[in-house]
């Protein structure tokens, strides 16, 4: 019997509503391998309510039927009408995407300084939870309401509050449901250091952890904090007495006033180095910028004093990773309107925050150095020791590459450094876009070499050929490493760069030669992938010209696709920037931008988005078979057959 054609007709588009977007793509709001970030999201708001002031204690109780309580004593969660929707306060914050009391950052908001500021937090803690029970104590009364995988079950009930209720605060039970997780087991070590570093970073707050199965209760409450903290932590003895110090903004300073960080420094000769930061509590385990601050105002003073005591050797060159390479830290950043990378937080991407903890950690350390000669004289020491062994390192691998015959490409733009953990290579699309890198790179580590039009297609190229094509001598050359299988052992001595960056357009043609060099790098260069040599640059797309509001003076503001780009024109809306103040312009090919927006949107480290190149889902000879089914040159009905399944789900920029 004939089947009937799909049909793709008006009734064909579906609208998400509510949760549903959440259900659908759990990954994209939280990390699906166990609930403990949905739970996280409920302990940021408790967090939030004592960083705000308005409380004493947490407390997270482990029930014996899987599900786990949050308790505050902060101010409670409103439950009276909300006046433009007509409905319960307490309702729409666990059941509406993007409602919550973290947007209005002014003076007189709910919230100056929070963790959670998406407006997404609890709500996707009830979409994943197939019950979950919410309480707030406020006022005088109690107000109480029941989900159901995130739907309301039963509706808000309010009593007065009596004898044995608290006066104030906030209670939640969730019970995670197992269908979104890999496992539903809590990791109880990673949960306890999280509490433990509540406790530590609000100094004062008691935090408490109960296992009701194990009848074991775990507390936690800090006076010293971040000192303390470190010290407990620390692997290895501090060369130098720990340097420690807090800076924030006042209303005459750059910044919103309350804006700054708090930090602590221990550097040591051996163990392995403790990194922990945070952003208004929350803890950013892949760093971000204040990272970046701590590390360039550590690296400036410590440079400094080398300069002002002429303690540097003649032909050393000191770089920030020589002073931060034996430094361990605690940093707690307060940043008023932090924009993370992903919903779960992990990154902090606000670019003026490496200014903001820069300009208070410097002067502290300059400073102190200069009050403690004794110790700035050993810290120097250590950082010029550091710089000495990388450098000789950088020596050996230069004796060895210089014996070769290969003479570098003329159209290369080399750097000056010698070594290989610091530099980095960008091929980059089109002799124009090339002049841009090379005026707004790095001379010191970051080399140009600009390739001519789309590179061969190389997946059924034999070895021996490949230096017919004069892109892919070039490149060869250039990176100091031979073409070679996935079963040999290359000699990977040679190797000039660090990094080797593919930098194209962020348009379809770019995405075509990104697709083309990674083809060459996997099936001729495949040790520099697993190596984890080869990366890809993330160029904008899009350029939104801000004007100035509140405290924020007029800004560039930069988008990598349409996604980003509508997330910032609902961010500018929600800062009451008038529809249509905002210009926005569309990069055409990178040879548009000039070499400082270059510089800042794609190549400067602290600010750039760089992607590894490794394998995914798939192995070795799966990543094989699909490539040759995408680059083969007998593979046109693999390829349709494979744009049939998969076309719905790509987005086409036209």
């Amino acid at each position: 019997m004939a089947t009937k054609p799909s049909e793709y007709s008006e009734g064909s588009i579906r609208v998400l509503k509510g949760l549903e977007p959440v259900k659908q793509r759990p990954g994209m709001y939280t990390r699906t391998d166990n609930p403990l970030h949905i739970l996280q999201e409920v302990l940021d708001n408790a967090a939030d309510e004592a960083l705000a002031g308005h409380g004493k204690r947490i407390r997270v109780l482990l029930h014996g039927d899987g599900s786990v309580s949050i308790e505050d004593d902060g101010r409670g969660i409103p439950f009276g009408l909300h006046p433009e929707e007509k409905a319960p306060v307490i309702e729409l914050v666990f059941t509406r995407l993007h409602a919550g009391g973290k947007f209005d950052k002014g003076k007189g908001g709910a919230y100056s300084f929070s963790g959670g500021l998406h407006g997404v937090g609890v709500s996707v803690t009830n979409a994943l939870s197939r019950r979950m029970e919410v309480t707030s104590y406020r006022e005088g009364q109690v107000a109480a309401l029941v989900f159901a995988g995130g739907d309301v079950e039963e509706k808000l009930k309010l009593r007065k509050a009596g004898p044995d209720d608290r006066k104030q605060g906030t209670t939640v039970r969730a019970w995670p449901d197992a269908k979104y997780f890999d496992t539903t087991a809590l990791p109880l070590n990673e949960l306890a250091h999280l509490l433990r570093s509540k406790a530590v970073l609000m100094p004062g707050v008691t935090v408490s952890l109960t296992d009701e199965k194990k009848k074991d209760t775990q507390t936690w409450q800090y006076k010293g904090g971040l000192r303390d903290y470190l010290m407990q932590t620390l692997t290895g003895d501090p060369v130098i007495p720990l340097f420690e110090g807090e800076g924030f903004a006042d209303s005459n300073d750059n910044f919103a006033e309350g804006e700054g960080a708090a930090w602590c420094v221990a550097f040591t000769e051996d163990g392995a180095p403790v990194r922990e930061s945070y952003v208004n509590l929350i803890p950013t385990t892949a760093g971000g910028t204040h990272e970046s601050g701590l590390r360039d105002g550590l690296f400036n003073a410590v440079k400094s004093f080398i300069e002002l005591h002429n303690l540097q050797p003649k032909g050393v060159k000191l770089l920030p990773e020589d002073v931060f390479a034996r430094a361990s830290y605690v940093l707690s950043a307060k940043v008023l309107d932090p924009q993370f990378q992903g919903q779960i937080k992990e990154r902090l991407n606000s670019r003026d925050a490496v200014r903001l903890v820069s300009s208070f950690v410097r002067p502290a350390l300059e400073l102190w150095l200069n009050q403690h000669v004794e110790y700035g004289k050993k810290l120097a020491e250590l950082a010029i020791k550091a710089a000495q062994s990388r450098q000789k390192a950088g020596q050996k691998v230069e004796k060895r590459k210089g014996s070769g015959v290969a003479v570098l490409p003329g159209k290369l733009t080399d750097c000056e450094s010698k070594d290989l953990a610091h530099n980095e290579i960008f091929l980059v699309e089109g002799d124009s876009a090339g002049g841009s890198a090379k005026m707004g790179r790095d001379k010191g580590s970051q080399a140009i070499l600009p390739l001519r039009g789309k590179v061969l297609n190389t997946w059924e190229v034999e070895r021996d050929r490949l230096f017919a094509n004069n892109e892919i001598h070039d490149i060869a050359v250039a990176i100091g490493v031979d073409p070679h299988g996935v079963s040999d052992s290359p000699d990977l001595t040679g190797l000039r760069y660090g990094k080797i960056c593919i930098l194209s357009d962020a348009d379809v043609d770019g995405s075509h030669i990104q697709v083309l060099l990674l083809t060459l790098f996997f099936r001729h260069f495949p040790k520099l992938i697993a190596s984890g040599n080869v990366y890809v640059a993330r160029p904008p797309l899009y350029r939104v010209d801000a004007p100035a509001r509140g405290k924020k003076p007029a800004s560039k503001l930069y988008a990598l696709d349409e996604g980003e780009l509508t997330a910032i024109l609902d961010k500018l809306r929600k800062e009451g920037v008038g529809e249509g103040k905002w210009s926005i312009s569309r990069f055409k090919g990178l040879g548009e931008m000039s070499a400082e927006q270059l510089w800042e949107t794609t190549l400067n480290p602290d600010t750039r988005r760089l992607l590894p190149v490794q394998l995914g889902k798939f192995d070795q000879i799966g990543t094989e078979s699909l490539i040759t089914k995408l680059m083969g040159k007998g593979e046109a009905a693999a390829r349709r057959e494979l744009m049939e399944l998969h076309g719905d789900a790509v987005e086409i920029d036209v």
